[in-house]
């Protein structure tokens, strides 16, 4: 059910081709819609002057021809003036002439200013209406000489032409942001083809995988990739990376303990058909094996553990101390059995920032080998202490020691060295401190002390530090 409802969840994303193209086409049809409303209003504007610059140029010719003459007002009104203002729409002129309060000439019901809201000779534009229709007027008033009332001449004009040719500019410019739009989506597409291309070989590259009998987690062969897509190629060859360091792992795992375990096993076998003929010694021999297998099984799940893919571990508190502790108390039958004296130097109680288990496998698997490849009536001691660099954890025994050729070799998977003949083990003690050891961050270091061998653990200064915080 979880399943399902995953993939109705990825099945109703966009694709990412229509994604892109949605990025970019939203804000271009945005920015053609923006561009649209102030490419109107600036028509509507540059309409307007260049209409009223026409009007105001019909209205100061008929001012000019406004004279005195005997004391009465003249006037002759130009041809031309009334030319200016002709037109395709064939827009409607008024015109209208007074002093004062009188007509002197044209449209009487033209709708009048007060001649107090008219600066002298400074044309004046307004809206109005008239005769049902919507109208454009320029007017001005002036001062003759000898005449005691103003005079006031008005133009006006239909609004057709003007409206017209604004429909025609705003259509203009909708046709060309349509085009601008058009061409862009029809760029788009192959754009988008091209741009895609190096994801749809980072696809081809993952799928081929598919077709191939054996995973194959080695790193991707995509050849260039831009910028953006790095990051996750490299990210998936890391994934790979870890896989394969997970499979090798579980195939080294799967390797090592059937190579292991078929000797104790084949013991086991043999004791047991000896115990069905009554060899009184067998079963001895097979409490031995059993013992034998089960430290091996405990220290394969141990390596196991220690060599575990993935992340570091979380950590934690861990009181070196109680530890040591409990590693003695674990092993002090193994010490008695072999006449082997443990001690513990701790100065005070010191903790750290590790993983306990961890801590716990190393700190067991050091006292287990100095305790097997020691004396009879040796001694072994587990010390820890401060140090300038940092926490050491050192386990020191009296035993034969190593030989110098052979300390390299110390902590190779099964790796038995010279003084292992005639004992028992698996030769997994040290492989195991070594690779728990890596993933605390923490050192081992091997050193003769004639007689004996001292293995040191040494942790950063910082893990302490972290453990108070």
């Amino acid at each position: 059910m979880q399943a399902e409802h995953g993939k109705t969840e990825r099945g109703q994303a966009l694709a990412l081709r229509t994604r892109l193209a949605a990025a970019m086409l939203a804000p271009l049809i945005g920015i053609a819609i923006l561009l649209g409303l102030a490419g109107a209003t600036l028509i509507a504007d540059v309409v307007r002057r260049t209409n009223d610059r026409v009007l105001g140029g019909a209205l100061g010719a008929i001012a000019e021809t406004v004279q005195v003459e005997r004391g009465e007002v003249t006037m002759d009104l130009p041809a031309a003036a009334f030319g200016m203002l002709e037109n395709n729409e064939r827009d409607n002129v008024y015109y209208r002439i007074a002093v004062g309060n009188r007509l002197l000439t044209g449209y009487a019901d033209l709708p009048a200013p007060s001649p107090g809201d008219l600066a002298l000779d400074v044309p004046r534009f307004r809206y109005a209406r008239y005769r049902d229709q919507d109208i454009r007027i320029a007017e001005v008033r002036r001062a003759l000489p000898r005449i005691a009332m103003p005079v006031v001449v008005q133009i006006a004009e239909t609004l057709d032409n003007r409206h017209a040719l604004q429909r025609r500019l705003v259509m203009a410019l909708l046709i060309g942001e349509t085009l601008l739009v058009g061409v862009a989506l029809l760029l788009i597409r192959p754009a988008l083809a091209w741009s895609l291309k190096p994801l749809a070989r980072l696809r081809g590259a993952v799928a081929a995988r598919d077709t191939r009998a054996t995973p194959d987690l080695s790193p991707l062969d995509t050849g260039p990739l831009p910028a953006e897509l790095r990051p996750l190629a490299d990210a998936f060859d890391n994934l790979l990376a870890r896989l394969d360091s997970a499979t090798a792992g579980m195939r080294r795992f799967t390797a090592d303990a059937s190579h292991q375990m078929r000797t104790p096993l084949a013991v086991l076998k043999v004791q047991v058909a000896l115990a069905r003929r009554g060899d009184p010694a067998a079963l001895g021999e097979i409490g031995d094996a059993a013992d034998r297998l089960e430290h091996l099984v405990t220290q394969l799940l141990a390596l196991a553990r220690a060599e575990e893919a993935g992340a570091s571990p979380p950590r934690e508190r861990v009181d070196l101390r109680e530890v040591a502790v409990v590693v003695i108390n674990r092993r002090i039958g193994q010490a008695i059995e072999a006449g082997v004296d443990l001690h513990l130097e701790a100065q005070g109680d010191i903790a750290i920032a590790s993983h306990r288990t961890l801590v716990f496998e190393i700190l067991s698997n050091l006292v287990d080998n100095a305790i097997r490849y020691n004396r009879a009536g040796g001694q072994v001691t587990l010390s820890i202490a401060r140090e300038a660099q940092g926490i050491s954890v050192s386990v020191v025994d009296d035993g034969p020691g190593l030989p110098e050729a052979e300390l390299a070799r110390a902590g190779i998977r099964f790796a038995r060295l010279s003084t292992s003949e005639g004992r028992d083990g698996s030769g997994l003690g040290l492989a195991i401190v070594r690779s728990a050891a890596q993933r605390l961050d923490a050192t081992l270091t091997l050193e003769n002390t004639r007689p004996g061998l001292r293995a040191t653990l040494r942790f950063p200064a910082e893990v302490e530090s972290d453990a108070r915080g």
